[in-house]
């Protein structure tokens, strides 16, 4: 029976919250994504810290690339289903600062 891996299973942590992220990217469900991120954020640095001490195996080290890949390509989807929803804040924010600038040069807009 194999031992269980500490490292092979924030891997697949790792894989459900960035599957969970791109699920809820393509639902354009934004609010709901910081969480997960602090959850990925969190498992990231939990392995940092655990990988460097624990050997893995040739079948575990075939899981955690496929798992890599995995990760790869669907952080890579929800980075471009979330780029156009931040030029589009930005875009947003900049309209609010000049009105705001203008506001206070030449009293509030009607």
């Amino acid at each position: 029976m194999a031992v269980r891996s500490e490292v092979v299973h924030c891997y697949e942590e790792l894989a459900a919250s960035v599957s969970s992220m791109l699920v809820l990217a393509r639902a354009k469900e934004w609010g709901k994504l910081p969480e997960i991120e602090t959850r990925c954020a969190a498992l990231v640095e939990r392995l940092r810290a655990i990988e460097p001490l624990e050997a893995l195996d040739a079948i575990q080290i075939e899981r955690v690339l496929a798992l890599l890949d995995r990760i790869r390509a669907e952080q890579a989807e929800v980075s471009g289903l979330i780029k156009p929803q931040l030029d589009d804040l930005i875009v947003r924010m900049g309209h609010l600062h000049k009105e705001k600038s203008l506001g206070r040069a030449y009293g509030p807009m009607h």
